[in-house]
């Protein structure tokens, strides 16, 4: 096994098993054999990302653990930072993403959102009980190209369409892409919206097409 083949095993690994320090040793191995961060996160902590990400899906593993192993790859992405230059190698866009107003539940979001700084994009999370409004401001100030929400509960998901509704009216060019348990592919046609996204693993592939 090459020595990157082993550093990459080691980043997915210290996803996998929400190991903090493994991240972060790994993470400057990467950058001491000269892996381009972006290659590191893609196939490396990403990697291990989408294994927690079906693990979850499958009921295997709960929110803790998912948090845990997003703790590990943000201890990792903080160590490649500083040589991502700003817009380069790994930061493929700005997505803004958020649980919807008058709803708390944020596991499938924070998977998300793990999942997508792992792809390499900027991820701006404004956590749970969100109004439209605020993912318009959001999505202006920061310039994002995706605007993701989740609502778990069939009285919230009609924030959704008030996102779009927004984003329509404010002439906004930021795709959107829909998630939660009451959401579906019609619901999201529906209102407007670009993507409905089933679940985490598919997370990053989906915000990558409506990002091209």
């Amino acid at each position: 096994m090459s020595d990157k083949a082993a550093i990459m095993g080691r980043l997915k690994k210290s996803v996998e098993t929400w190991d903090k320090n493994l991240a972060e040793s790994a993470a400057k191995e990467a950058l001491a054999a000269g892996i381009a961060p972006g290659d590191a996160i893609e196939n490396g902590l990403g990697k291990g990302m989408e294994v927690i990400s079906q693990q979850f899906d499958d009921a295997k593993i709960y929110l803790p653990q998912v948090l845990a192993a997003s703790v590990a790859m943000e201890t990792a992405l903080k160590v490649f930072e500083p040589s991502m230059t700003k817009g380069q190698t790994a930061r493929k866009g700005t997505v803004v993403i958020a649980t919807v107003l008058g709803d708390i539940h944020e596991i499938g979001k924070n998977v998300v959102a793990a999942m997508l700084k792992g792809g390499g994009y900027n991820v701006i999370d404004l956590g749970r009980d969100v109004a439209p409004e605020k993912f318009i401001e959001a999505a202006k100030e920061h310039k994002a190209g995706v605007v993701g929400a989740s609502a778990l509960m069939t009285t919230t998901v009609v924030v959704q369409k008030d996102i779009v509704d927004l984003l329509k009216e404010e002439k906004m060019k930021a795709k959107t892409i829909f998630g939660g348990a009451p959401a579906n592919e019609e619901w999201v046609e529906s209102i407007g919206g670009d993507m409905y996204c089933p679940s985490g693993a598919q997370a990053v592939e989906m915000v990558n097409t409506l990002m091209r």
